[in-house]
């Protein structure tokens, strides 16, 4: 009788070492099962700027832009003022602070890929002043007189000086300062000034 108690407790041990080295600890389920953060992201995700590859754009600016840009330069005062050009929208303008984030983050997504030909600002420091869109021939498409609706409706609620002047094959200077004279806040007489050159030259 004692022979028989004997090998069941030793039965019983057995069984018992042997279910536990089947059973997985916890700490080794988190440590095995959980991936890290940076595998969770799809490896196709990861290998497709090495695969597809980048290449350099070019000039920043359209011929257009260009030459409007030197004689921008000639116009503007260097000793007040410095010109950016390619500037984002939102890096100028932002949505008013909102409680509710919906709005606010949809008026950010309107403006969040869309930039300015040019940017003026305060050479001190680089404080915008004011911005300048060059309309050639793509400004008179649909889809593109809707955006500068948008530019001229948010410059306007943000009191911020947008000037649309038409793409040509020349400027004149003095005509381009007294344009500018009178959005960054020119006096009177420069102003009145200013209206007469350009009426004489759409004349």
């Amino acid at each position: 009788m004692e022979f028989f108690i004997v090998l069941f407790i030793i039965i019983g041990i057995f069984a018992y070492f042997s279910l536990a080295k089947k059973t997985p600890r916890p700490d080794r389920l988190t440590t095995t099962e959980v991936p890290e953060a940076e595998d969770s992201v799809p490896s196709a995700t990861l290998e497709t700027p090495e695969e597809l590859g980048y290449r350099q754009c070019g000039p920043l600016f359209t011929p257009a832009e260009r030459s409007f840009y030197g004689v921008l330069l000639q116009a503007i005062d260097s000793e007040q003022y410095q010109v950016f050009g390619k500037v984002r929208v939102a890096d100028v303008l932002e949505p008013q602070p909102s409680h509710n984030r919906g709005p606010w983050q949809s008026a950010f997504n309107a403006i969040s890929a869309k930039h300015f030909d040019f940017v003026i600002c305060q050479v001190d420091d680089l404080t915008p002043v004011a911005a300048i869109e060059l309309d050639d021939n793509s400004h008179k498409q649909k889809n593109r007189k809707k955006r500068d609706e948008l530019l001229m409706k948010i410059c306007q609620q943000s009191a911020f000086p947008l000037l649309r002047i038409p793409a040509q094959y020349a400027y004149k200077t003095d005509v381009l300062k007294m344009m500018l004279a009178k959005a960054l806040g020119g006096s009177a007489e420069q102003q009145q000034s200013g209206a007469d050159v350009k009426k004489q030259t759409d004349e």
